[in-house]
């Protein structure tokens, strides 16, 4: 559908990428990747027709749709959000108009056995016909289903979009793309603004829904549960994988693992020419053989290698004295703004060391109880802080709190104690302000940069209560690796407010829900509350969007019985897993065998047709194993 050839980007005379050739096919799923600055967002804005490329062509074939959802763009606040979604359909609007005047005309008319009558209806038909097909009896539920989905209640469809956030708006504009459904989306970062409920709507719409899809995103859950491809920006070129992004990363550690290696051949073969020509320079016998040596030095191509990857670097937060056995304790609080609750009956206890998460769709007060907990804001009930607690807390407008006439170096280097000091560059590098970037002012730096650079200012400062509200949204993927093990190691408790499920994988272990004004405990990893969460909607199908009250659970028999479920899901999921892996290695080995049998001598060489026979065997039985393995797994 659209042909990507030999394309070339430069961006201030610095080129970001050259040659890039690709094709986006029918039902391609494609993750776009890089670090910040790579040029994905470029390469986007390029593929929508909305920039022009500097070299090469972008051909999209005729009758081609093309859906562009910028990181950032101009909202008005004229309509409601129902009107404004309904520009959506203005196309089949228009032709609704369009029948509604035909058929009055048709019941107003009398010259039934006209020309110009039969031509009346027959043009009627094939609009209504038309109409029917792009589904234009049924827009209005599909338009409330897309809003819903995304997290919107029924009552806020006739509100004004003014009264919304930001990010709720970039919610509807989020939806008036997927319902003109266009031959190919290009979505860049959708889901900065989106809460787990609404995220993992717009992966099903996506996989069933969607035709298409190159996508940017920093949320690895997300992309790996809507692409299957992987178009990779790094060193000024761009590499397609045919694999979704976690065998891509693998594919990449082995790919920069050639690489390195090559590099440093070429290095020490450098380093003998260049010593062969300072040890002969001067001798005329060897004249020849220097001057040779010179011009095969100059037509070396010195060979690149990736980006290095900085998420291996360990960083901890610095943990103050020792706290109370219970740093935050909620007794029936509740929260009002006027005649707005936000939430009430509020009951939490976090221990000392846990860590624990804050999830449920935006506006559902997680920001609120934070500032309640950090004393910002008063409360109703009983809300107490524990003894010795000293709270480390990231914002999502810490980064105006920054001095702007400081480097970023300088702002580091101001909190940074101990030994932690001689490693400044290295933590800078990890959350991109390698070399130069270091040196930059903050009042220069962007929005996502000064939220980068506050969250490394916590990173150091002494705490024993880490609150952190949306840490991960300027973060690349690298970065957030880095950040989640350091809260992981940290001796401390936490409290993350994120819709990040892989961030939260494997670092919480509880989590609390909010949702329509009530907080919920759910004991257990992220995944294990989404299950429940998908549990309680297969029961309930017909309002898919209704909150049950909970009922009394059995305290630790229920966790540990649910814990037990889960850990036989995942020896499951492994043996699948497993069984594909060796089907996959199997395979190509096949392959590899099919291509020498294909030779002139591959028919005659008798080990190699016993390997052929025996590869086929042991394929036939990982087949079976695997299927074995599925049928497990889908009665569990």
């Amino acid at each position: 559908m659209i042909s990507v050839d030999g394309l070339g980007i430069e961006f201030s005379a610095r080129p970001l990428f050259a040659d890039a050739s690709f094709v986006i096919n029918d039902r391609d799923r494609i993750a776009l990747t890089g670090r910040n600055g790579a040029g994905k967002s470029t390469l986007l804005k390029t593929i929508a027709g909305l920039q022009r490329p500097t070299h090469g062509t972008v051909s999209v074939a005729r009758d081609t749709t093309v859906g562009y959802l910028p990181q950032v763009m101009a909202l008005r606040d004229e309509r409601t959000v129902r009107q404004e979604a309904e520009l959506a359909f203005e196309g089949l609007r228009e032709t609704e108009r369009r029948l509604a005047r035909m058929n009055d005309e048709l019941t107003t008319r009398h010259d039934y056995e006209s020309p110009e009558y039969m031509e009346l209806v027959t043009r009627f038909a094939h609009e209504n016909e038309r109409f029917q097909m792009l589904g234009g009896m049924n827009y209005a539920a599909e338009l409330e289903r897309t809003l819903t989905g995304l997290g919107f209640e029924q009552t806020d469809l006739d509100r004004p979009t003014s009264e919304f956030s930001g990010g709720w708006r970039m919610r509807i504009e989020l939806a008036k793309l997927l319902l003109q459904r266009p031959d190919v989306l290009l979505l860049d970062e959708p889901t900065n603004h989106l809460d787990i409920g609404s995220i993992r709507w717009l992966e099903s719409f996506i996989a069933q829904r969607a035709n298409a899809v190159v996508v940017v995103s920093h949320d690895r859950a997300f992309i790996n549960n809507v692409t299957n491809r992987t178009l990779e920006i790094s060193c000024g070129k761009v590499y397609d994988y045919r694999v979704g992004y976690d065998e891509y990363v693998k594919l990449r550690a082995e790919r920069r693992e050639q690489q390195l290696r090559a590099y440093e051949n070429q290095q020490r073969e450098m380093a003998d020419i260049r010593a062969f020509i300072e040890r002969f320079r001067y001798q005329a016998t060897k004249a020849i053989q220097v001057q040779s040596r010179i011009k095969q030095l100059e037509r070396m191509v010195p060979i690149e290698v990736d980006e290095v990857d900085t998420s291996a670097l360990r960083l901890k937060f610095t943990c103050s004295r020792r706290s109370g056995d219970y740093p935050v304790v909620c007794e029936e609080v509740g929260k009002c703004y006027g005649a707005h609750r936000v939430f009430g009956g509020v009951n939490l206890t976090v221990r000392r060391g846990e860590k624990v998460a804050f999830v449920g769709r935006n506006g559902g007060g997680k920001t609120t109880l934070v500032r309640c907990i950090m004393g910002e804001t008063p409360c109703e009930g009983s809300l107490r802080v524990g003894h010795n607690v000293e709270i480390g807390y990231f914002a999502q407008n810490q980064a105006q709190l920054l001095d702007p006439e400081l480097t970023v170096f300088e702002t580091v280097d101001r909190v940074a104690r101990g030994d932690i000091r001689t490693q400044i560059r290295n933590i800078l590098g990890a959350f991109m302000f390698g070399g130069e970037e270091s040196d930059k002012k903050v009042k220069v730096l962007s929005g996502g940069e000064r939220t980068r650079l506050a969250m490394i200012k916590l990173l150091l400062e002494p705490a024993n209560l880490l609150i952190l509200d949306e840490p991960t949204n300027h973060l690349d993927l690298r970065s957030k690796d880095v950040l989640k093990e350091a809260i992981r190691d940290f001796d401390g408790t936490a409290i993350v407010v994120s819709h990040d499920r892989d961030f939260l994988d494997g670092l919480v272990s509880k989590v609390y829900e909010f949702d329509h004004g009530r907080v919920r405990e759910h004991l257990g990893g992220i995944y294990d509350w989404i299950r429940s969460q998908e549990t309680a909607e297969a029961q309930q199908p017909e309002t898919p969007r209704q909150m049950e009250t909970p009922q009394p659970r059995q305290g630790a028999v229920a966790y540990a019985e649910q814990k037990s479920a889960a850990r036989r899901r995942r020896k499951l999921e492994k043996a699948v897993e497993d069984a594909e892996a060796r089907v996959g290695e199997l395979e190509a080995a096949l392959k590899i065998v099919e291509v020498q049998l294909s030779r002139p001598e591959g028919g005659t060489d008798t080990a190699l047709c016993e390997k052929y026979a025996r590869l086929k065997n042991q394929l036939a039985e990982a087949e079976a194993e695997w299927e074995q393995a599925m049928e497990e797994l889908e009665n569990k």
